[in-house]
């Protein structure tokens, strides 16, 4: 039981670091992305359309590597395949 026990609190820990990092790496992607935008749509400002597009498709790139982590931690938080491991070495 105790192993169980373990590998849940484990888990939550886990599941914490997932999803502050991923927060953390997106937030700060997506920062440095804008600042970097904005640099240069203030040197070139013809190329303003261009740059507009390809920033919002690395922004939704960004997000979704983000929400991949948050759905991985939610696999984990619901659905923990180690818990049936634990039980099954814990029968056996």
């Amino acid at each position: 039981m105790e192993a169980l026990a373990n590998v849940q609190a484990f888990t939550a820990i886990a599941i914490g670091i997932i999803v502050g990092l991923g927060a953390l790496g997106a937030a700060l992607g997506i920062g440095i992305m804008g600042s970097k935008f904005l640099e240069s749509a203030a040197r070139q400002p013809e190329l303003v359309p261009m740059l507009q597009g390809r920033m919002f498709l690395l922004a939704g790139l960004i997000d979704a590597a983000f929400l991949i982590g948050v759905g991985v931690a939610m696999m984990f938080a619901f659905a923990n395949p180690l818990l049936a491991a634990v039980q099954t070495a814990a029968g056996a």
